[in-house]
């Protein structure tokens, strides 16, 4: 019965998606923030064209 348990590795594929879940979600946090601050920066590009 202690071998079965030592052996069983069901609640590592739940802990793997979790891991890799938090690193999907990292990677979009960090995509959003860049894109974020390239938008703005090309928004005020063009309102300072807009207002010359």
């Amino acid at each position: 019965m202690i071998k079965n348990f030592l052996r069983d590795e069901t609640g590592l594929e739940l802990s793997e998606y979790a891991v890799a879940a938090a690193l999907i979600a990292i990677a979009c946090v960090v995509a959003f923030t860049s894109l974020g601050a390239a938008i703005g920066s090309r928004i005020n590009t063009l309102a300072a064209t807009i207002n010359a």
